[in-house]
């Protein structure tokens, strides 16, 4: 299977547990792993052919700057729920990042991946 990537897509939201973090943005990054047969859409040059990652996009920024979750487990979930039920993803791997501050500054991630 072919796979389409979709990297580094970075949106601020309200995400936490803290009151703190109730209170401000923090900026996610998102990575995206799409599994899909490019030989069609190699083959005709059209769009129609192929995931548009784009609408993807705007899909993904859309949900996460109106979220208001606590946890990003939860997020990456509805997230992963609503791009399969939406867009017509056979399997994706989704890599969620927030930036955490435990010991300096770090980086909390997970990844997850889900199918029809």
């Amino acid at each position: 299977m072919d796979k389409i990537f979709l990297n580094d897509l970075q949106i601020d939201t309200i995400i936490g547990i803290y009151d703190w973090e109730r209170e401000t943005l923090q900026t996610l990054s998102f990575d995206l792993e799409m599994d899909w047969d490019i030989a069609k859409a190699a083959k005709s040059d059209d769009i129609a052919d192929t995931l548009d990652y784009g609408a993807i996009a705007n899909t993904i920024v859309s949900f996460v700057e109106a979220s208001r979750y606590q946890l990003i487990e939860t997020l990456a979930e509805d997230l992963a729920a609503l791009l399969l039920q939406n867009y017509p993803i056979p399997k994706l791997k989704l890599t969620l990042s927030k930036p955490v501050a435990l010991h300096g500054q770090n980086i909390a991630r997970i990844v997850i991946e889900r199918q029809k």
